[in-house]
């Protein structure tokens, strides 16, 4: 679970009762949603980083057309 997914073996699933298959549906749904939550509480970050690349993209692409599209 380094990674954060929640890996279940086929076999684990098969020889599980229908209780602890729920309990392993509720853990990964919880562990999504604490995911989520925790993507969700950064729009400033993404905003800023959004806006940063679009700098870098316009003026790469600014330069490139100066040195490659000369008339």
């Amino acid at each position: 679970m380094a990674n954060g997914f929640i890996v279940i073996k086929d076999r684990d699933w098969e020889k599980a009762d229908s209780g602890q298959r729920d309990w392993m549906v509720f853990n990964t749904l919880k562990s999504i949603d604490a995911r989520l939550t925790k993507l969700e509480k950064r729009p400033f970050y993404d905003k800023a980083s959004s806006f940063v690349g679009g700098i870098i993209g316009g003026a790469s692409a600014i330069m490139a057309k100066w040195i490659f599209f000369r008339e």
